[in-house]
């Protein structure tokens, strides 16, 4: 095992088996289209504005210098919920605070983005300010048409209908090529870069240890089964309770995918699971002790992580030589972590980052 964990992080292990199809899912960025949703509706008032915003190949945080450019603000008093995929279509909301002089936002558009709506609000956007997100995505077919491609998908999709899929960290969150895990492997690396970057590399590590005990559960088949000692979290909500004993009332609701079993986002101190559960938590971020460190050493705390993602209203519409999914993840999760137990893209076949 490589000793930045690039291959735990970047590949693990498939919960459905080998895909079940070859296709292409972003040859160009209508391709995939993602779509936040706030889960709560602007306040009408306040000394901020929420700014919905259509950006088209553009990168979040240059769109957000320059909203605050046109706001005539620092660009840290810019808000928004989280980073978006640059190689995309994302409507995603912005805060800035209300400038002094009227600005016409509907007509407030630049290279690769446009405001589509501006509403008074009462406070900065925080990060992670979302329900969720939808998202729709063509899955260009390698060989035959739309209707060949439908027909292969269609059992596996069923199969993650009833059951969600792992749900890792996809490779956006450690960096180009896997750059910011081989940051948080050297020692002092962090206190080299700049301020800006190193949460970036304090966010690879953590999601290293995550998925790396997440790929352990879906080795042992146990990533989406609850046991004694686990944390089991509420779907789409962040409480989450301590499991005692399994009973059939319990089953029944992992089942229905109303709770899921947890991981650890590392931070000081042990994880708040017990007994098996803690024992491979424990040896799983052993093997990463210098990351493990690293999220210790900058003050965050043992937090937990649903191991198992429900995707809703998942759906499947046949174009020609393609297919269209259309489906709803919670906040957080990654929609490559649902494409990549569906496809297999062909060599070659990369994917821009925000």
């Amino acid at each position: 095992m490589a000793a930045d964990g690039a291959d735990v992080a970047l590949a693990p292990p498939l919960a459905h088996g080998f895909p079940v199809a070859q296709a292409l899912a972003r040859a160009a960025a209508e391709d995939f289209i993602v779509e936040e949703e706030l889960g709560f509706a602007p306040s009408g008032a306040g000394p901020h504005l929420l700014l919905r915003v259509r950006k088209t190949d553009a990168n979040t945080d240059w769109v957000a210098r320059q909203l605050a450019r046109v706001a005539g603000c620092r660009p840290f008093d810019v808000g928004y919920a989280g980073l978006k995929d640059r190689r995309a279509i994302a409507l995603q909301w912005f805060s800035v605070p209300r400038p002094r002089a009227t600005v016409d936002w509907g007509a407030v558009r630049g290279e690769g983005f446009e405001v589509v709506e501006a509403h008074a609000h009462n406070r900065k956007l925080p990060r992670g300010a979302l329900a969720g997100n939808r998202f729709s995505v063509r899955l260009r077919a390698a060989a035959g048409g739309g209707a060949e491609l439908a027909a292969a998908l269609a059992p596996r999709l069923e199969a993650i209908r009833a059951r969600g899929v792992p749900n890792y960290f996809g490779a956006q969150r450690f960096g180009r090529e896997g750059g910011n895990l081989r940051a948080a492997a050297e020692p002092g690396a962090l206190e080299r870069l700049p301020p800006a970057s190193r949460g970036f590399v304090l966010s690879a590590a953590r999601s290293l240890v995550f998925n790396a005990l997440l790929a352990e559960r879906v080795a042992a088949g146990s990533w989406e089964t609850l046991t004694a000692g686990d944390l089991a979290a509420l779907d789409g909500r962040g409480s989450f309770f301590e499991v005692h004993a399994v009973d059939e009332t319990l089953r029944a609701r992992a089942a229905r995918l109303e709770i899921h079993p947890t991981g650890p986002m590392w931070g000081a101190g042990e994880p708040a699971s017990r007994f098996a559960v803690l024992e491979l938590e424990k040896r799983t971020a052993a093997r990463y002790a210098a990351q493990c460190a690293l999220c210790a050493g900058a003050g965050m705390r043992q937090e937990r992580r649903s191991l198992r993602m429900r995707v809703t209203e998942l759906e499947c519409e046949t174009e020609a030589g393609a297919v269209r999914l259309r489906f709803g993840l919670m906040r957080g999760s990654f929609a490559t972590s649902v494409l990549r137990e569906l496809i297999e893209s062909p060599p070659g076949a990369g994917e821009e980052r925000d």
